[in-house]
């Protein structure tokens, strides 16, 4: 039987670098704080939460002043931030680079524009990542999830739009061109590509990668957006196509007859939980 893992899978920077920033305090001081899960999968969590890290929501940070809190890489709105400076909270921010522009960006059109423009975000409504983007706002940014959300905009007044990180580009094309056949009058559009390509180019190289298998394991954790897009990509190449959060979830029996396993995951998957999953299997062959 041949297994493979894909190359391309695996943590994005974004996630590598707030992992690495929590790895470097709990090795100086043992302890640290992180404000809602570090990445979306349980595994990985765990395995920090092994190490001091301990998951807080934000009611928690009431309590916690004079600490030390990290800020995962979806980044966070300017009351977050507000809040912790009055608290004395001591802030390691993880904040993906890419976010962080994208938060700049909005923050910025915003500042610059008038009560009767639209500030629109393409994303998940309370995605982590969009509460920090409507944050810029002071919560004013309409959130579209698709283009049946379209109805939420009025086409006579000027919209400026922008997309969560990790959208898909299919999805974000769908929406400006729907915009673009609404629009009223001298109506102004103006719209951001703002889609991680780091994020965006694992769609077709993951895509390639599972067309070559008879069988595909996708391991993700249940709360990844990411990992939902490009699980949906996965099994509209390859049927055959099983998502799993973990090795315990997998069904060693649906493997039977299987030549070829291939082995991917989301941006929020660590290269070790895949390898784990190829483990298991080699064991139980061994059997």
């Amino acid at each position: 039987m041949i297994i493979d893992i894909d190359d391309n899978s695996g943590f994005c920077n974004g996630v590598v670098g707030a992992i690495t920033k929590a790895e470097n305090e709990l090795e100086r001081s043992g302890s640290l704080y992180c404000l809602g899960d570090i990445v979306h999968n349980g595994e990985e969590v765990a395995r920090l939460s092994n190490k001091g890290l301990k998951t807080i929501e934000h009611s928690d940070l009431k309590n916690l002043s004079g600490a030390t809190v990290l800020l995962r890489a979806h980044g966070e709105p300017p009351t977050t931030y507000a809040m912790a400076k009055e608290l004395d909270i001591n802030i390691i921010d993880a904040t993906c680079p890419v976010v962080l522009a994208l938060q700049r960006k909005i923050k910025k059109a915003y500042e610059e524009s008038n009560k009767e423009q639209q500030i629109v975000i393409y994303g998940k409504k309370g995605h982590a990542e969009v509460n920090g983007l409507v944050g810029q706002t002071d919560g004013t940014a309409i959130v579209l999830e698709s283009a049946d959300d379209l109805i939420k905009l009025d086409y006579s007044k000027d919209i400026i739009l922008f997309s969560q990180t990790t959208k898909s580009i299919e999805g974000f094309n769908e929406i400006v061109t729907k915009i673009q056949a609404k629009l009223k009058g001298k109506v102004i559009f103006k719209y951001n590509d703002t889609i991680c390509r780091q994020v965006a180019n694992r769609i077709p190289k993951i895509i390639n990668f599972v067309s070559k298998y008879d069988i595909v394991l996708f391991v993700c954790g249940n709360k990844s957006s990411n990992g939902k897009v490009l699980y949906e990509h996965c099994l509209q190449e390859n049927p055959n196509t099983i998502r799993i959060s973990n090795v315990d979830e997998l069904d060693i029996e649906k493997l039977k007859g299987a030549k070829s396993i291939g082995i991917c995951g989301a941006t929020s998957t660590p290269k070790w939980q895949m390898e784990a999953v190829r483990d298991f299997i080699l064991s139980k062959n061994k059997q």
